[in-house]
């Protein structure tokens, strides 16, 4: 019988599993979200923190398969997700070097939370990167005044079969944890 400490780290594994469980998806059925769904996943997006609680995004629900598709073949191969996917939220932010690097951490933040928000409601998403080069196209397609920009897209749907089947075998997702996860210093040697 397993001591109280093990039970206790069996149980706290529990509450994060869905955390754990959250993954990338990149091919979707014909099937899109509904708009309860997709609003549930722009919230999760809204709620989540910035740097200094500045909120400097603004979320672009598109539902228009078309500008998606467009989207894709502007910015492949890192929009793949895209190609199938049958909703989106783009994540505009301010045009701002200064604020590049907290930009880009509640950029990554918000996206996050939408992945983890569309696992939770048994959807797939998937996270398209916009390279510089695509931008005035999705700037053009989704009307972006000058002052804002997208770098991340985030693709939803209903993953595919194929989509769904493990990537990697059992126990081979990850590195072990000894090899990531150390105590108060790097390790010696």
């Amino acid at each position: 019988m397993p001591d109280d400490r093990q039970a206790s780290a069996h149980g706290l594994a529990a509450v994060i599993r869905p955390l754990l469980r959250t993954r990338q998806f990149r091919e979707f059925t014909a099937v899109p979200p509904t708009v309860e769904e997709l609003e549930a996943v722009v919230d999760a997006a809204r709620w989540s923190g910035s740097s200094q609680n500045t909120q400097p995004w603004r979320f672009i629900v598109i539902r228009d398969v078309a500008a998606i598709r467009r989207i894709a073949a502007a910015g492949m191969t890192l929009t793949r997700s895209l190609q199938t996917a049958t909703a989106a939220v783009a994540i505009a932010l301010p045009v701002s070097p200064e604020r590049a690097v907290s930009l880009a951490y509640d950029d990554g933040r918000a996206a996050e939370r939408m992945l983890i928000a569309a696992s939770m409601l048994g959807l797939g998403a998937g996270i398209a990167w916009i390279k510089p080069d695509a931008r005035p196209v999705v700037a053009d397609l989704l009307a972006l005044p000058a002052d804002r920009m997208v770098r991340t897209i985030v693709a939803i749907g209903r993953p595919t079969d194929a989509a769904l089947a493990p990537k990697a075998g059992p126990g081979t997702a990850r590195l072990p944890r000894a090899e990531v996860v150390f105590e108060d210093r790097w390790p010696a040697g």
